[in-house]
């Protein structure tokens, strides 16, 4: 469909706006950053807890990959009417309900024991934890305009980096520890203590979020009128779709396809990442859990640069496609230096900021052209069919790790989705994205 007229350009910007969005960005990031990191945390802390787990449950590393990936087939089939409902009811209620729900499920994890039960409440976190990610990408695009949606997209997903930096050594101390402790072994302890944050952040975001900018008692209303302007504005430079429109939009579809390439590396890093230290000679849960840490705490600084310099350049392909061949050589380092801790961590290190960066980019792309409930459909769809790389990445790992008794080979495959999905992002027209 054409574009329809909309009201004129707001101001440029000005000091009254940036402290308006500063004010905005104190009020609503610490609270949805912090849901993220528990939420993430509770979505790959199984990556530490296989290192115990295996052996005290004889699982394969076929049945762990298995498990660790089917987690996105629930979130796969409940993603699109999970973002559905949160535009419809509102993202307060709906995030809280994701958050309580999850982790009540992932504090559960502790009590598996058969594949099945494995992967049944994995299966179940995804359907859970469905909508949270696309609901709060959905959510920004109420508040920020996209000339500044990037760098606060990139400080949000900082979570992921934030929960490797503090999840790591966290999960290493607990299953260094807590073994033992009430007749509990260490894995079991780790998934009951860390499912203790998503609950009571669950409680916080029902007392502490508002759904719109009408909604918000601490803005006054000249604030409030500069940001419903901008967006207003903004929503009027957007093709205005139909849901149904937006499942034939090849955009959308490559979009789709573009997030599964990079995702495909994500989580190729963050269930193995554990085991690929253990690999190179560490074997104590904390020092891996320390170790860990250090390349999420890199790759948390370059998001946010990498972000800012995408937002004062309003260019958004180059940005995303340079860091994703970055993570592409980190991983064929790693696997060059899988015996040598000291190479191997700066080989992972350089693979983290290269992936964790991509990925708060990659969401500045679909948001610069979907509006609505278009982008409520749109994005979620984007999401659900990215993440079933969730599921592909960690199984393909196992298998091939079971079948030549190493993580290289898959290491390969990763590397080569990344450089797969540069290319396809520079196939975008420029004009459409660098807002």
């Amino acid at each position: 469909m054409s574009k329809q007229p909309g009201p004129a350009s707001p101001p440029a910007n000005s000091p009254f706006a940036d402290a308006t969005y500063a004010k905005v960005t104190w009020r609503l990031l610490p609270l949805l950053f912090l849901c993220y990191v528990a939420s993430y945390l509770d979505r790959v802390n199984v990556g530490f807890a296989k290192l115990q787990m295996l052996s005290d449950l004889k699982f394969s590393e076929t049945v762990y990959g298995l498990g660790a990936g089917i987690f996105f087939i629930g979130y796969f089939i409940f993603e699109v009417p999970s973002n559905m409902i949160l535009h419809k009811v509102g993202a307060r209620l709906w995030i809280a309900r994701i958050m309580i729900t999850w982790g009540i499920i992932s504090g559960a994890m502790a009590y598996v024991t058969t594949p099945q039960m494995f992967y049944i409440m994995r299966f179940l976190l995804g359907v859970a934890e469905a909508g949270f990610f696309p609901g709060v990408i959905l959510y920004l695009t109420y508040w920020y305009p996209a000339e500044r949606r990037g760098k606060i997209t990139a400080l949000f997903m900082t979570g992921i980096a934030l929960s490797g930096v503090i999840g790591g050594p966290l999960s290493g101390w607990i299953m260094h520890a807590m073994p033992g402790v009430w007749g509990h072994s260490g894995w079991q302890w780790m998934f009951i203590i860390e499912a203790i944050p998503s609950l009571v952040l669950g409680v916080l975001v029902i007392v502490y979020m508002k759904d719109r900018i009408r909604d918000a008692h601490w803005l006054s209303e000249e604030e409030k009128q500069l940001l419903e302007s901008n967006i207003a504005h903004e929503e009027s430079q957007k093709q205005h779709l139909s849901v149904a429109a937006v499942f034939a939009n090849g955009r959308v579809w490559l979009g789709a396809l573009i997030y599964f390439c990079f995702v495909m590396g994500l989580y190729g890093v963050s269930f193995w990442l554990p085991t690929i230290i253990k690999t190179t000679g560490v074997t104590d849960p904390l020092n891996i859990g320390l170790l860990t840490a250090i390349p999420y705490a890199f790759a948390a600084a370059a998001m946010v640069l990498i972000g800012r310099s995408a937002d004062a350049r309003r260019e958004r392909r180059w940005h995303v496609a340079i860091p994703a061949v970055v993570g592409c050589i980190g991983l064929l380092a790693s696997t060059v230096y899988d015996h040598n801790t000291l190479l191997a961590m700066a080989s992972l290190t350089v693979a983290c900021i290269g992936i964790l960066t991509t990925l708060p980019l990659f969401w500045s792309l679909p948001t610069a052209f979907l509006s609505g409930t278009a982008a409520a459909a749109g994005i979620a769809l984007i999401n659900s069919l990215g993440n079933l790389a969730g599921f592909v990445s960690p199984y393909l790992v196992g298998w091939l790790k079971d079948a030549t008794q190493s993580t290289n080979t898959g290491m390969y495959v990763l590397a080569a989705s990344l450089v797969i999905g540069a290319l396809l992002t520079l196939s975008l027209p420029a004009r459409l994205v660098n807002r």
